[in-house]
C-alpha cells in the first residue's frame, strides 16, 4: 500500500540539541519510542515534530544552526520554556497521569490546576506546530500520555485529517480513571483521533468503559461513536527491532563482554534486572523476593547473584529520590546479611549504559526478572528474548506487564506476592536446559513475528482504512439551507420523533416533558400552510395525550401501533393484549431486579427494558443475557428484540414506525414531500419506509441510512423554527 506523508508527533524528538565547546550537535535518543519509530521515520516520507530539549541558552547563531541540523534530520522543533516543561512534563504528565495510569493512586498529585493549564497550553502549542506543517493527505500519528488533548485540538482545526493516537502506557480501570478531575477533557482529547491504539485488549476495554461512564457513549468492541464520528479502538502491541538485537548478540565484542561478565560472577547463577529507576518497576519487591528466596533456601545464598541495572530517570522528582533511598537501603541490608568475602548477592548499577553493554548482560544472564507492578508493554522482556540467539535462559515476567499477553511461555508472576515470586525465581534457577530451550523457542517465534516494523506497519495500515461505519458528514452548520430545501415543497408531511429528537434524552422518560416553547413550535408548524405534523414515538398513548393532546397534530404511539389522526380518536393496529407479555414481563422484571437502575415499561403491545441509569459494563452483560432469555419466546411469537437509546424493546414483528409512513402517504395529497427526523435505531424503520424524494434526517452520532444529519435536539428545533419563519 502506498503511504502518504506521515507526521509523527511526540513529546520528545528522537534527537536532542547539544552544545559542546560552542559547536551545535544532535544526540540520538535511546528511549523506547525513539527506537520504535526510527524505522517508520527513516523508511517513509515522514516529518517528526517534538521538543528538541532546552535551547534557551543558545545564541541566535547557535539556534539557527540547530534548526538547520534538525531540518536535515526531517524533524521540526516545538520549543518549550523550562517553566512549561516543569509543569507540563514533570508536573501534570509525570506527577498526575503517570502514577494514576499505573495504578499508584497514592502518588497522584490531584491539586494540580496550574499544571493542568500548562499541559493544555503545551498541547495547543503542539497543535499549532502540526497545523502549520500539515498538507492535505498527510497522516498524523500522535504518541503517548503527554499529548492526550492533541487529537481533538487537531480535529477542530483539521476536520478532514487522518489522525492516529497511540498510548504507550496502560489505560487504567474506569473506577481509577474517574478519580481524575479532568477525565472528560482527556477522553474527548483522545477521541479526536480516527484510530486510538493500545498495547492490550484490557487497556482498550478500560478506555471504552471509561468513555461510556464519563461521556455516555455506547461503545462496541472496537468502535466508539463520538460527536458524529466512528472512532476505532485498536490493539497494537509494540515490538522491538529484533534484527538489531540479534546483530548485537552475534557481535564478537559483545560476546566477549558477556563471557567476561560470566567470569566475574564466580560461577554463581546470574539473575538480571534491567529497568528505569521508576517506582512502577517493582524494584523493592524484587529485592524482597530475593531475600525471601535466601531465607527459604540457605544453600542458594552463595550460588545466586542479582545484577540490577537501574537507569536514572526523573532525578528531580521527590518520589524518585525517595525510591532510590529505599532501594539502596534494601540492597545494603540484604548484602550485609547474605554477603561474604567472596562477594555480595546484589550488584546495583545506577547508571545509563550503551545498547551493546545491555545485550552483553542479556547474554550472560541465566534468569531475567521483569517484574513491574504495572507496565504498558515492557520492551526489556522482548529485548532479552531477541538477544538469546543461543536459545537458553529463563524469563520471569510480571502478569501486570502488557508483554505478558504475548509472552505466555515466560514464567508469569504476581509481583505483589513475594512468596510466589521467590518460588518462581527458584523454579527458573533450577529449570532444565531442555525446558529453557523449549520455552525460549516459542518466545522467540512470538517476538520475531511481531517486531517493531510490523507494529508500525499494522497501525498505519489500520489508520489508512476507511471504516464503512463512519457516519456521513454532519449538516450541523447548515440548518437554514436545509430548511430552504424543505420549504420549497408543495405540500409537507412532517414525521417527528420525540425523545432524543425534539427533547434531549433524560435519565427517565418521565423527566423529558415538553416545554412551552416546543408546544408553541409544534402548533406553529401545524398552522403553517400545506403542512401536516405527525409525532411518531415509542411512548404510550396516554403519555402523548398528556403532552400534546390539545395540539392540532396526528400522533403515532408505541412505534406506530396506536394512531390518532388530527381531531380523531386512538385506533390500534392489532391485538392490544398479546398472550406472550406475561412471560416476557417476568423475564424482564427478574433481570431488572438484579440490575441497579434498570426498569421495565409496559406498553399495549410491547415491553421496554430501560437502562439509562445502569453502569455501562453491567448493562452490556445484562443485555446479552436478556437477548438470550428472550430468544425462544421471540421465535415462537414472531417478535423483534430492538435496541433503542438506552432501551431494549420487545414487540411484534412488523410493528414499527414504518406504519406511520404508510398512514401519512395514504392521507397526503399528490406531490406531498415526507420529511422524517429521528435519533435512534427505531427511527431507521421510519427512514427505510420513506418513498423516493423524501428527506430523512438523523439526529446525533451513530450509523444511519439518512442522507442528512443534525447534531442535537437544539439544531432540530432551529430547523423547524426556520420552516415556520421562512414560510
Amino acid at each position: 500500500m502506498h503511504m502518504p506523508r506521515l507526521l509523527i508527533v511526540s513529546n520528545r524528538l528522537p534527537v536532542t540539541v547539544k552544545v559542546d565547546q560552542g559547536e551545535v550537535s544532535l544526540a540520538r535518543s535511546a528511549g523506547g519510542l525513539a527506537t520504535a519509530m526510527r524505522g517508520p521515520h527513516e523508511r517513509l516520507d515522514a516529518l517528526w515534530i517534538g521538543w528538541p530539549g532546552d535551547v534557551s541558552r543558545l545564541t541566535d547563531a547557535q539556534r539557527h544552526a540547530a534548526d538547520e541540523r534538525l531540518a536535515a534530520e526531517r524533524t521540526a522543533p516545538v520549543h518549550l520554556s523550562q517553566a512549561q516543561v516543569a509543569r507540563y512534563y514533570d508536573g501534570f504528565s509525570n506527577a498526575v497521569l503517570w502514577p494514576l495510569f499505573h495504578y499508584l493512586a497514592d502518588k497522584v498529585e490531584l491539586d494540580a490546576r496550574r499544571d493542568w493549564e500548562v499541559y493544555a497550553e503545551v498541547n495547543d502549542r503542539f497543535a499549532r506546530a502540526v497545523v502549520e506543517r500539515w498538507r492535505p493527505g498527510d497522516f498524523i500519528w500522535v504518541h503517548d500520555y503527554q499529548l492526550m488533548l492533541l487529537p481533538q485540538m487537531l480535529r477542530e482545526r483539521l476536520p478532514d485529517a487522518r489522525i492516529g493516537f497511540f498510548l504507550h502506557i496502560p489505560f487504567p480501570s474506569s473506577e481509577l480513571f474517574r478519580i481524575l478531575p479532568w477525565r472528560e477533557q482527556i477522553l474527548r482529547g483522545m477521541l479526536g483521533a480516527d484510530l486510538v491504539g493500545f498495547h492490550t485488549a484490557s487497556f482498550r476495554h478500560n478506555f471504552a468503559n471509561s468513555a461510556a461512564r464519563v461521556l455516555g457513549v455506547e461503545p462496541e468492541v472496537d468502535v466508539v461513536q463520538h460527536e458524529g464520528r466512528a472512532v476505532r479502538l485498536g490493539v497494537h502491541p509494540i515490538g522491538i527491532d529484533v534484527a538489531e538485537f540479534a546483530r548485537l548478540a552475534n557481535d564478537p565484542g559483545v560476546l566477549a563482554h558477556a563471557q567476561q561478565i560470566r567470569r566475574e560472577t564466580g560461577g554463581r547463577t546470574l539473575v538480571l534486572g534491567v529497568d528505569r529507576f521508576d517506582y512502577t518497576k517493582g524494584l523493592p519487591r524484587r529485592m524482597l523476593a530475593l531475600e525471601r528466596l535466601f531465607e527459604r533456601g540457605p544453600h542458594l545464598r552463595k550460588k545466586v547473584r542479582l545484577v540490577q541495572l537501574a537507569v536514572p530517570t526523573r532525578e528531580r522528582v521527590d518520589a524518585y529520590a525517595e525510591l532510590r533511598r529505599h532501594v539502596n537501603e534494601l540492597v545494603g541490608r540484604i548484602n550485609a546479611q547474605y554477603g561474604s568475602v567472596g562477594g555480595v548477592p546484589i550488584h546495583l548499577l545506577h547508571r545509563s549504559v550503551p545498547p551493546d553493554y545491555v545485550v552483553a548482560l542479556y547474554l550472560a544472564a541465566d534468569v531475567m526478572m521483569v517484574t513491574p507492578l504495572r507496565d504498558g508493554m515492557n520492551l526489556v522482556a522482548k529485548e532479552f528474548v531477541a538477544s538469546r540467539v543461543d536459545g537458553a535462559g529463563a524469563l520471569v515476567l510480571s502478569e501486570f506487564a502488557g508483554a505478558a499477553d504475548e509472552l505466555s511461555d515466560a514464567l508469569l508472576v504476581n509481583p505483589y506476592d513475594i512468596d510466589s515470586v521467590a518460588s518462581t525465581l527458584q523454579r527458573a534457577i533450577l529449570m532444565s536446559p531442555a525446558e529453557q530451550h523449549a520455552r525460549m523457542r516459542a518466545l522467540r517465534a512470538q517476538v520475531e513475528a511481531n517486531d517493531v516494523h510490523a507494529w508500525a506497519r499494522r497501525f498505519l495500515d489500520d489508520l489508512a482504512l476507511e471504516d464503512p461505519r463512519r457516519p456521513r458528514p454532519s449538516l450541523a452548520s447548515a440548518p437554514a439551507k436545509l430548511a430552504d430545501e424543505i420549504a420549497a415543497s408543495q405540500y409537507l408531511e412532517l414525521l417527528l420523533d420525540y425523545d432524543g429528537t425534539l427533547m434531549p434524552l433524560a435519565r427517565t422518560p418521565d423527566q423529558a416533558q415538553p416545554d412551552d416553547a416546543l408546544r408553541a413550535l409544534l402548533r406553529a408548524l401545524a398552522e403553517r400552510p400545506r403542512t401536516r405534523v405527525n409525532l411518531v414515538s415509542g411512548r404510550k398513548r396516554d403519555n402523548m395525550d398528556a403532552f400534546f393532546g390539545e395540539l392540532p397534530i396526528a400522533m403515532h404511539a408505541e412505534h406506530g401501533f396506536w394512531f390518532k389522526p388530527r381531531g380523531g380518536a386512538w385506533a390500534a393496529a392489532g391485538d392490544a393484549n398479546p398472550p406472550w407479555k406475561d412471560e416476557a414481563r417476568a423475564i424482564m422484571d427478574r433481570l431488572a431486579a438484579r440490575t441497579g437502575g434498570a426498569f421495565v415499561e409496559e406498553k399495549a403491545v410491547s415491553l421496554a427494558w430501560h437502562y439509562r441509569r445502569v453502569d455501562a459494563e453491567l448493562a452490556s452483560v445484562r443485555l446479552r443475557e436478556l437477548r438470550y432469555l428472550l430468544r425462544d419466546l421471540a421465535d415462537v411469537h414472531r417478535l423483534e428484540v430492538l435496541s433503542g437509546s438506552k432501551v431494549l424493546e420487545l414487540r411484534p414483528a412488523g410493528v414499527n414506525k414504518g406504519l406511520a409512513v404508510a398512514r401519512a402517504r395514504a392521507d397526503a395529497p399528490p406531490g406531498a414531500r415526507l420529511v422524517a427526523i429521528g435519533d435512534d435505531r427505531t427511527d431507521e424503520d421510519l427512514f427505510t419506509a420513506l418513498p423516493e424524494g423524501s428527506i430523512a434526517i438523523h439526529v446525533g452520532r451513530g450509523d444511519t441510512i439518512a442522507r442528512y444529519r443534525l447534531e442535537s435536539p437544539e439544531e432540530v428545533r432551529a430547523l423547524l423554527e426556520a420552516l415556520v419563519h421562512g414560510s
